[in-house]
């Protein structure tokens, strides 16, 4: 066996182990049957778990919420399945913190779909992500796929990468959250959520 076969087989096996170093073993955050390990909010009429699937809708006040976790991140990836509901659906998960987020439905800022493109605070959208209209299916059940390293943020949308963005001021570490946002009339379901710690 030549050494340039060898050389090569030695950085495949290198590249393999450092994929999977990157790739932790995902934990359920969510039970399907209540709202255990989230900081559930006081008053709540907004987020309820029925037969595996998280639903969050706005009340009479249209009055916006977070569901945060009650666990704290440092680097991480969280997956999970989303079903957009009735109305003009303005939601999003929170990276750390409430000044951060990635996208989910339709921008109240810019009034059309920036699912999976980052809302940074003070610079709304710096980025969009790419193929969404091909991938996104508006009346079915989606997947997305976000992996947070330092500042680093990428992000897959039905198993295509669709973001990669650098962001100058990301939060070291803490909760992740799910919103709802004010002044809307909007549904929108998740199930399967997952999350695992990277290094």
């Amino acid at each position: 066996m030549s050494k340039k076969i060898v050389f090569s087989a030695a950085i495949l096996i290198c590249s393999c182990l450092w994929v999977n170093a990157q790739t932790p073993k995902l934990k359920k955050a969510f039970n399907g049957k209540n709202l255990k390990g989230w900081a559930v909010p006081e008053n709540n009429i907004w987020w309820s778990a029925n037969d595996g699937v998280l639903t969050v809708k706005n009340g009479p006040d249209k009055k916006g919420s977070i569901l945060w976790t009650e666990k704290e991140y440092e680097n991480f990836i969280i997956e999970t399945d989303f079903l957009f509901g009735e109305g003009t659906v303005d939601s999003g998960i929170f990276l750390r913190t409430d000044s951060q987020q990635i996208q989910l439905g339709i921008s109240g800022s810019l009034k059309r779909d920036m699912t999976c493109s980052p809302y940074i605070a003070g610079k709304g959208y710096p980025v969009e992500a790419s193929n969404i209209k091909q991938l996104l299916k508006q009346e079915d059940w989606n997947t997305v796929r976000i992996q947070a390293v330092g500042n680093l943020y990428t992000v897959w949308l039905n198993g295509e990468q669709v973001l990669n963005y650098e962001s100058e001021n990301a939060a070291a570490k803490g909760p992740l959250g799910l919103q709802l946002h004010a002044n809307r009339d909007m549904a929108i379901h998740f199930r399967n959520i997952k999350i695992g710690k990277l290094p």
